[in-house]
C-alpha cells in the first residue's frame, strides 16, 4: 500500500477515535477530541502532497481519499447533533449529499469518466472545515473551566444557537446547491454510468 493510502487509512481510523473522545462523558477525552481531529485533517493535506510530489497516484487512492474526507467531516457534523450544536435536518442534508456525490464521483473515476471538482464545490468543502473547526474550538474552550470562566460571555455569544443556526444554514444551503449543480452538470455522464452498471448487473 502506498504512503498516501496509508495516511488515508489513518484518517479513517482516527474518525471513530475522534467521535469516542468527543462524546464520552469525560472532560479530558472531550478536550483531546480537537487535537485528534486536527491530526486527522492534516493527513488529508499531507497525503495529497506526498501523492503529488512522488507520483503516488492510483485509482484506489482517488476513490478512498475523498471518501475518507467525507467520513471525517460527516462524523463531526453528526456529533454536533448529539451535542445540541446543530439541527439534525441540516446535518443529514449535508451528510447524505456529500456521501452520495462522493460515491458517484468515485464510480465515474473507476469507469474512467473522471469529473473535475468545481470551484463552488471546493469552496463548500473549505467552508465546511472552517465551520467544523470553529465549533470544535469553541466547544473545547467552553468545557475548559480555566478559559471559559475568563471568556464566558464571548464563548457563549460565539456558540449561541442563533449564530450556529446561521452558520449551519449557510453550509447546508451551499452543500445542497453544489450537489444539485453537480447532478445537472454531469447528468449525461451519470446516465451513461447508470446504463453501464445495469448492463454489468444483467450480464452476471
Amino acid at each position: 500500500m502506498s504512503p498516501p493510502n496509508q495516511l488515508t487509512f489513518v484518517r479513517i481510523l482516527l474518525t471513530p477515535v475522534f467521535l469516542a473522545f468527543l462524546l464520552v462523558n469525560h472532560r479530558t477525552y472531550n478536550q483531546l477530541a480537537l487535537p485528534v481531529f486536527i491530526v486527522a485533517s492534516l493527513t488529508d493535506w499531507y497525503d495529497g502532497w506526498v501523492a503529488r510530489k512522488w507520483g503516488y497516484v492510483s485509482r484506489w487512492g482517488k476513490f478512498l481519499d475523498p471518501l475518507a474526507d467525507k467520513i471525517l467531516t460527516s462524523a463531526a457534523f453528526i456529533s454536533f447533533i448529539y451535542l445540541d450544536l446543530a439541527s439534525a435536518w441540516m446535518v443529514w442534508i449535508i451528510v447524505v449529499r456529500d456521501i452520495l456525490i462522493t460515491l458517484l464521483r468515485s464510480l465515474a473515476e473507476y469507469k474512467d469518466r473522471p469529473v473535475v471538482t468545481s470551484g463552488p464545490a471546493k469552496t463548500k468543502t473549505f467552508i465546511q472545515f472552517v465551520v467544523v473547526f470553529y465549533v470544535l474550538i469553541l466547544y473545547t474552550l467552553r468545557i475548559t473551566p480555566s478559559i471559559y470562566q475568563e471568556y464566558k460571555s464571548a464563548v457563549d455569544f460565539l456558540l449561541s444557537q442563533n449564530l450556529l443556526f446561521a452558520l449551519m444554514l449557510v453550509v447546508t444551503t451551499l452543500t445542497a446547491w453544489t450537489g444539485i449543480a453537480y447532478l445537472i452538470d454531469n447528468r449525461k455522464t451519470l446516465v451513461e454510468l447508470y446504463a453501464s452498471v445495469v448492463r454489468a448487473t444483467q450480464s452476471q
